[in-house]
């Protein structure tokens, strides 16, 4: 595992099968430890919604990596779009009457590839999210050519929900980089162990070059 870590650069998605699952504390994992293998990291949040001023995800990402707050967090950089309402990005920017420009985040991104080896773009809910009424989160990955690490939990539905995705990936020709399976707080060890399996089968039969973490390991490193 040591190894993928300190190969770990450029621009990475990451992204789950749902909200709530796990993506702001895998990003924050991910970083951290690219840094501890020697790696100049940052972490970028695609669109931020439901608080003002520096994103709480990007503050999330500070504490687990352990550092103070970026100059880059503080001028926006890292999260050009923060909104108030608690909601999926296309109905924040419709409330507080925002329009977002993609080229501009993208932009913000190879900013930060140009100080930072590897940069961790963290999304909002799962990669079918829209960004707006016509444009997709998956979209967004496929058009900015970025590889996905998607955030897989280990609870009842996690399967159905981790096989869209990959048929998403599919249909968008997303490069599927790694899954990261969360245990945390997982209490059925039926469930979680099948779920593992079941994932690491699809995975070496459909997409065999994507790697398969556990974010309890990516804790431990």
């Amino acid at each position: 595992m040591r190894n993928f870590i300190e190969n770990l650069k450029g621009a990475f998605f990451v992204s789950g099968t749902d909200t709530g699952i796990g993506k702001t504390a895998c990003t924050g994992f991910l970083a951290r430890e690219c840094a501890r293998a020697g790696l100049r990291v940052a972490t970028q949040k695609l669109i931020q919604t439901g608080c003002s001023g520096i994103s709480e995800d990007i503050i999330e990402h500070r504490r687990i990596m352990g550092t103070d707050i970026f100059p880059e967090d503080k001028d926006g950089t890292t999260c050009p779009y923060v909104l108030s309402y608690p909601a999926s990005p296309h109905v924040a920017s419709a409330v507080d009457k925002v329009s977002f420009n993609f080229d501009k985040i993208s932009d913000c991104t190879k900013r930060l590839l140009e100080k930072f080896d590897t940069v961790f773009v963290e999304g909002a809910g799962g990669i079918m999210v829209p960004l707006t009424e016509n444009y997709l989160t998956a979209n967004y990955i496929s058009d900015k050519k970025l590889s996905l690490i998607l955030v897989v939990p280990s609870r009842l539905g996690s399967i159905n929900h981790a096989l869209m995705s990959f048929v998403a990936c599919r249909a968008f020709n997303i490069s599927l980089w790694g899954v990261v399976y969360n245990v945390f707080e997982a209490d059925d060890s039926i469930l979680v162990n099948s779920t593992r399996d079941y994932l690491k089968m699809v995975l070496s039969r459909d997409f065999p070059e994507t790697r398969f973490i556990e974010m309890s390991e990516l804790s431990k490193l």
